[in-house]
């Protein structure tokens, strides 16, 4: 049995061969019962705090940097093997591009996690993290810039050299890609200075609709019709923009017209009858009510009062009541509403 155990293949005792593979198993059992009670204990504990900032590092953790230390093990154990210059070279390779691959996604999911965290213990709306998706995808870039970088530098070749080769070439890039930049440079002013959000409905001029995305280069607007548009973002910091959903309260203005034969001291009561019209109504606060002028076919009132709300259909629904209660209030008190009318005047000459 021991001299089966000293038999060389490719270069070492298959004793060796066994005690390696004897500790790479044991390493994946500890680890296995880490993940399982370590872990779960921190859960645990993580679970009982009011945030969840610890949750999501032992969350993420336990995803990434136990498989990763579990490979790191078994590199350091075939390292203790009598290896040719080639498979060392391989496995330094392999060991580097699953350091950066498992560092880099715990570093990135680590950031996503905590930022979900904070706008769930801010309260922010779930539409908010939907905007942060465009800055995240650019600092995960980054984060893999930086690590296929230093993977880089790690395998022996100049990275200054490759920074500026990318130094001139990006300058030409952005030469040629001027809009493309300035739509990304007019995402990060639409994220920080949140002119609008997902979900609210504006008014871009021509254009009116509800925010559905907010990406790195354009801006996604449902219109009222149905369709949705496609907005690039430096478009959109260039016009005025209406925030209808930022209303504390809505502004109605209108206007009603009654005839001319309309008696002088009905005309002087339209105002109050409007005022009590428009009072009754608990979400309105009255403005005023006056005789504004004189049209070709109709004497003109002119009544203006706030909605304490921000909802259009509520505020359309109580201008409907408002009408309704108008028409039956003039008809009462014989006050007749005014429509486009043309009177001739014929004049007989006198015979000769």
């Amino acid at each position: 049995m021991n001299d089966f155990l000293q038999q060389v293949w490719y270069g070492n005792t298959i004793r060796s061969y066994l005690i390696a593979i004897g500790f790479i198993i044991l390493a994946w059992l500890v680890l296995k019962l880490f993940k399982k009670v370590i872990i779960r204990l921190l859960l645990k504990w993580a679970s009982r705090t009011d945030h969840d900032f610890d949750e999501v590092i032992v969350t993420t953790g336990g995803k990434y940097l136990i498989p990763y230390f579990y490979l790191l093990i078994n590199y350091s154990i075939l390292q203790q093997l009598s290896l040719s210059d080639k498979v060392h070279r391989i496995l330094d390779v392999a060991i580097l591009i699953v350091s950066v691959y498992f560092i880099v996604k715990f570093i990135t999911k680590t950031i996503e996690g905590l930022l979900q965290a904070y706008l769930k213990l801010k309260g922010e709306p779930e539409e908010r993290l939907k905007q942060w998706k465009g800055l995240l995808l650019i600092i995960k870039a980054v984060i893999w810039i930086i690590g296929l970088l230093m993977m880089i530098d790690n395998l022996g070749y100049d990275v200054t050299a490759i920074v500026a080769g990318l130094g001139v070439g990006g300058i030409a890039i952005a030469l040629a890609a001027q809009n493309i930049l300035g739509d990304l440079f007019s995402y990060f002013v639409i994220f920080f200075d949140k002119p609008f959000e997902v979900g609210d409905f504006i008014d871009l001029g021509p254009e009116v609709g509800s925010v559905e995305r907010i990406g790195i280069k354009t801006s996604h607007v449902r219109s009222v019709s149905g369709e949705q548009m496609i907005i690039p973002n430096a478009e959109m910091v260039k016009r005025t923009i209406r925030n209808y959903k930022r209303l504390e309260k809505r502004r109605k203005l209108f206007k009603i017209g009654v005839t001319y034969q309309t008696p002088a001291d009905k005309l002087a009561m339209i105002p109050s009858l409007i005022a009590q019209t428009v009072q009754k109504h608990a979400e309105v606060e009255f403005q005023r009510s006056h005789l504004s002028g004189f049209a070709d076919s109709a004497i003109e009132f002119e009544t203006v009062y706030f909605v304490t709300s921000a909802d259009f259909n509520l505020s359309m629904d109580i201008y409907q009541q408002i009408c309704l209660e108008l028409v039956q209030l003039f008809a009462e008190h014989h006050i007749e509403f005014a429509y486009p009318t043309r009177t001739l005047f014929f004049q007989k000459a006198d015979a000769e």
